[in-house]
């Protein structure tokens, strides 16, 4: 996940964002080179985005499928999952390179890319476009929906249940360590699941809504839909960097790491001293 993340800033935001404002004659701009990365950046994408539905997965095997866990959550079927995510959304976008075309040439060498009319009116591009945004992130976004309600609904009630055997005694519930790891499971499966969809949800919408409107085209950069566009985009991109580490966080091992590394340093210093 970690590293998917960082190939999307690595891909989009540094070699097609800041490229885009700072070196804006490349080679990164010649046309097969722009749709090849265009390619890279929709296949990462879908890759961080459904390495976190197949961690959620993991999470809701190893929380509600006390059977399966010994078989499913294992080295083995992580590294053969994470190898066939990778393998199929790699294939699977690999339709983008043939969506643009040459804004001019020069020399005969094509620069820039746009997308072609047929994107926007052939039934076979349409079909491809919506397939795409249904695979990433309308099913992920039902799919962590689903899982996350699985898993709290079973948290709760093993937590009634343990109650129950433990008694009502509220001073006994509270000094239960094993409620106080449901209760921060509970916290960390809603904050996943808020985090994708909140930020997510505008680029959702401004698919829908330029295919309602039917407008592929922008009068100005104050027009309010490339601002609507822009904007989507930046929450999506930062929507591929916040579920690596909010998982990293909650995790009692990953921060004694960091208060170990923190501290590190300052212990050299105060010897020295």
């Amino acid at each position: 996940m970690a590293a998917a993340d960082l190939l999307v800033i690595i891909i989009d935001v540094i070699l097609a964002r800041i490229n885009d404002y700072y070196f804006p004659t490349t080679f990164l701009f010649i046309t097969p080179v722009c749709s090849f990365h265009a390619v890279l950046f929709r296949a990462v994408t879908d890759i961080s985005v459904w390495l976190t539905v197949a961690f959620t997965f993991d999470r809701f095997v190893t929380i509600c499928c006390q059977k399966l866990r010994t078989k499913y959550c294992t080295e083995k079927t992580a590294a053969l999952v994470i190898g066939t995510v990778c393998l199929l959304f790699s294939l699977k976008n690999i339709p983008w390179f043939f969506t643009y075309e040459s804004y001019y040439t020069i020399d005969n060498v094509p620069w820039c890319c746009g997308a072609k009319p047929d994107y926007y009116t052939v039934t076979a591009w349409v079909a491809f476009s919506w397939i795409y945004r249904c695979f990433t992130p309308l099913l992920p976004i039902f799919l962590i929906l689903l899982l996350n309600a699985l898993s709290v609904g079973y948290i709760l009630a093993a937590s009634r249940a343990r109650r129950r055997l433990r008694g009502n005694m509220h001073d006994v519930n509270d000094n239960d360590p094993e409620m106080e790891n449901r209760r921060k499971s509970i916290i960390l499966l809603f904050a996943i699941s808020g985090n994708f969809i909140l930020l997510w949800m505008a680029y959702v919408i401004f698919f829908l809504l330029m295919r309602i409107t039917n407008r592929y085209h922008f009068t100005g950069y104050n027009d309010p839909m490339p601002i609507a566009d822009y904007t989507s985009y930046m929450l999506l991109l930062l929507s591929c960097c916040t579920n690596t580490c909010i998982y990293a966080v909650t995790e009692t091992k990953f921060r004694d790491e960091l208060k170990n590394g923190l501290r590190y340093p300052l212990r050299i210093i105060y010897k020295l001293v």
